[in-house]
């Protein structure tokens, strides 16, 4: 529809420019004197020309009297041809003044048509300055309309896009329906919900596998102790050397399933490997940008951020923020405060909220994998957040500081200062 508006407003201001055009190359300046007034000049100035000097101009016209010497006698106003060469130049019309049936002297009637023709040319100037002013103007309207319903929001989901690249699904993708693209970054949201769930089952999978281990091997390495509690009985008491070997390849080899039930559980934190941190020099200025991009809600004040440079992966920190802040809309839903503050080569970034904050036997344990809150019932949710956003964080020489203060909790994220 905007589209069509557009097209058509444009279309009729480019008719009317060339309707103005082709006026102004049909018009023809009239340079013709008007008969009639003009006999009225010459019969008035011939009738007074012997006292010229108390003549008073009752006419239209604008014109100048000459004797016979080129001599101006009488001129209606300033700026008017005063020579017959300059007459002829301005295309002016000359007569003859007569008295006593002899020839005594000229009268120029100045030719009005260059300044009839440039009259017209200023109007048509006008006319399309102002239908190009217009023009502009709705170009200037267009180009405002596009940037906010097409160029914004493929920004947004180009920032959208990194988001989910990065593996955070908390943060939804805002949308308008209003705008030409609602119903497609509407598909993206959905697809960023169905990645969530899935990651999601993912994470509940993974936390099964990891109690199976645990089962399991509790399970196993009962027996395999009995086993080799027993072997080392039988090899003690063994009466000869063949045998007593034979009870030491049982203990060798309950060894060996005791190691390989013992890897089990370290090869669920295999995967947190595959995600990796680039670190490298960035500006402070662009803290602001990635708190901003977290706080989607609105719900803190983000503070100046002091000039320095920083030693950061500005993808990963943007995964930090994001974490905490979703993580302060889930738990708590209310305000938000961010302190920005420096000292010891560092930059600590502290943000509060006032949900209650977390049980105290709890707050030691909330950084680890799998680990919730008991603030965290019938709310979904994987228990890896707050241990992937420790996890960026000492990857960046930085570090991740959970605490309870005064009504809620603060989450301060500290991040080192670059050093070439």
């Amino acid at each position: 529809m905007k589209k069509r508006v557009f097209i058509s407003i444009m279309a009729l201001a480019v008719a009317a420019e060339l309707a103005v055009l082709a006026v102004f190359a049909a018009g023809d300046a009239d340079n013709r004197q008007d008969t009639v007034a003009v006999n009225e000049v010459v019969k008035s100035v011939e009738a007074q020309w012997s006292a010229m000097e108390n003549y008073r101009d009752n006419t239209g016209l604008d014109y100048v009297a000459l004797d016979s010497d080129g001599t101006v006698l009488f001129k209606t106003r300033q700026g008017l041809s005063e020579s017959i060469n300059e007459a002829v130049i301005h295309r002016d019309t000359i007569l003859d003044i007569e008295a006593d049936g002899k020839t005594a002297g000229k009268i120029i009637i100045y030719n009005e048509g260059s300044l009839i023709l440039q009259r017209q040319k200023d109007v048509a100037a006008l006319c399309l300055a102002a239908l190009i002013l217009a023009q502009c103007g709705v170009c200037i309207g267009y180009n405002a309309y596009l940037n906010r319903t097409v160029i914004k929001p493929f920004h947004k989901l180009k920032e959208f896009a990194k988001r989910v690249a990065g593996g955070n699904f908390d943060i939804p993708l805002e949308m308008d329906r209003q705008n030409l693209f609602g119903a497609f970054t509407e598909s993206f949201d959905i697809m960023r919900s169905e990645l969530k769930k899935a990651r999601i089952a993912e994470a509940e999978a993974n936390a099964g596998k990891k109690e199976l281990v645990a089962k399991l091997s509790h399970d196993i390495k009962t027996p395999v102790a009995s086993i080799k509690a027993a072997s080392e009985v039988g090899a003690a008491v063994a009466g000869d050397e063949k045998t007593r070997e034979n009870y030491r390849q049982i203990i060798r080899k309950a060894d060996q399933i005791n190691m390989l039930i013992t890897n089990l559980f370290t090869s669920t934190l295999e995967e947190l490997r595959q995600l990796s941190v680039r670190p490298s020099n960035m500006e402070s200025s662009q803290l602001k940008v990635l708190l901003a991009n977290s706080d989607y809600l609105g719900r803190a004040v983000i503070p100046d951020i002091p000039a320095c440079l920083l030693y950061a992966d500005k993808l990963r920190l943007q995964q930090v923020f994001d974490n905490i802040f979703a993580n302060s809309y889930k738990y708590a839903n209310t305000n938000i405060d961010v302190v920005v503050s420096t000292g010891g080569n560092r930059l600590s970034v502290g943000i509060k909220d006032y949900g209650g904050g977390v049980a105290m036997e709890e707050l030691p344990l909330i950084k680890e994998k799998y680990r919730r809150g008991s603030n965290a019932k019938d709310m979904e949710g994987a228990g890896l957040g707050l241990y992937i956003s420790d996890y960026f964080m000492n990857e960046m020489r930085g570090e991740l500081k959970v605490q309870n203060e005064e009504g809620g909790l603060k989450v301060t994220v500290v991040i080192s200062f670059f050093q070439p």
